[in-house]
């Protein structure tokens, strides 16, 4: 009788051991993404060089940029430091309240950077392989040796839907989402003419679409709660988000050359090619993240700034989410920039000098693609880099 009271006790014992063993590591197993919040330094001592970079960008500024009647913001940054930073504009460009450090931009294809690096990180934590097939995540997706890797590069093979979805019959008056675009992919497939995947870089927002859909079967989290919890949550993005039509009168307008305003159209629900609405400081922080090694591990940094594409020569290559300048001198500059209604975009970082060159503006304006020449400050870039437009 006391062996089996002293077995009882040892039993209950291990239960109660077990109980609270797994409750920590459930607990602990919840806690999955650290926080990453950085405080902007406004303060700090400039170098010499700093002081240098300021007064190129400035110059760039008032010679470049608002000669050209821009309506937005520039933030330069090196060493977490902010360099430069200024606004100019009204929110409505001729009424409106004025543009500040709060006031969130369309990024437009600068979007795809979160996208990519979002897909990369369930890569990370071996939710998914980008090497697998886009239809082990997206059923009924017609195109059996298209990868997930193939949508980051852009090297599909696949149409662009900003086209070919009016081509095949949709109807413009009705929004199109992600699902519907997709639908579309697999009811007309026979009719879509796709390239053989990974054969060459065709640069292509339907990849990105498809990537969002993806993001949102292995998380189970809509796109927009996922980059919500995982990005800009943890690194205190707090003018941050992914827009949804049901903001449309609450986001910043974009407009063109000559102040008309752009109407929103039948594309603007389609998420994970565009669609982020950030701010220079909230890109800033996104810029010290990706140095963060706890936050973005070496290994995906490595894939994602890689170039992918070497079909023709010269310094232009892709990676994964990001285009690249990959220069003679060894150095590169990572960048993206985007283009969606009046909305232009630039997000450029030259990881080598730990600087950041970030453009925000709601109203059309090319100019805003010459602030890449700031990189010619530091060996290494030159000051003729080409312009891109997208």
């Amino acid at each position: 009788m006391q062996k089996l009271k002293v077995f009882a006790f040892l039993f209950l014992l291990f239960l109660a051991l077990f109980y609270f063993a797994d409750s920590g590591l459930r607990k602990s197993a919840s806690v999955t993404h650290p926080t990453f919040k950085r405080n902007i330094a406004e303060n700090s001592v400039l170098t010499p060089k700093d002081l240098e970079l300021r007064s190129l960008s400035e110059r760039f500024f008032q010679q470049t940029l608002l000669h050209s009647r821009f309506n937005g913001g520039i933030l330069v940054a090196r060493n977490g430091k902010i360099i430069f930073e200024a606004y100019n504009g009204l929110t409505e460009v001729l009424k409106g309240d004025k543009i500040n450090s709060s006031t969130s931009f369309h990024l437009a294809s600068v979007s795809k950077t979160f996208t990519a690096m979002a897909t990369l990180m369930l890569f990370d934590s071996k939710s998914l392989s980008i090497d697998q097939p886009v239809s082990a995540f997206l059923p009924g997706f017609p195109y059996p040796n298209i990868t997930v890797r193939n949508l980051l590069n852009h090297r599909s093979g696949l149409p662009n839907y900003i086209y070919f979805t009016e081509d095949l019959g949709w109807d413009t008056k009705n929004t199109l989402t992600n699902a519907d675009m997709l639908q579309l992919m697999i009811s007309n497939s026979a009719l879509l003419k796709v390239g053989r995947p990974n054969a060459y870089f065709d640069y292509c927002n339907t990849n990105y679409a498809l990537l969002a859909l993806v993001i949102e079967k292995v998380s189970s989290l809509s796109f927009s709660a996922y980059l919500g919890e995982t990005i800009f949550k943890v690194l205190g993005m707090d003018n941050s988000f992914v827009f949804s039509m049901d903001k449309s009168e609450k986001v910043l307008p974009s407009f063109k050359f000559n102040n008309q305003k752009e109407p929103f159209m039948f594309l603007d629900a389609i998420y994970g090619d565009k669609n982020i609405y950030s701010t220079p400081r909230d890109m800033m922080k996104w810029d010290m993240a990706l140095y963060d090694t706890a936050f973005i591990s070496e290994k995906i940094r490595t894939e994602a700034f890689n170039g992918y594409s070497y079909e023709r020569k010269g310094i232009k290559n892709y990676g994964l989410g990001w285009r690249l300048y990959e220069m003679p001198s060894g150095k590169k500059i990572i960048y993206h920039n985007g283009w969606w209604h009046g909305n232009n975009t630039v997000f450029s970082r030259l990881p080598q000098d730990s600087t950041a060159i970030i453009v925000l503006g709601n109203k059309f304006n090319r100019s805003i693609y010459q602030a890449k020449r700031i990189a010619g400050i530091f060996e290494g870039y030159g000051i003729n880099i080409e312009e891109d437009d997208e």
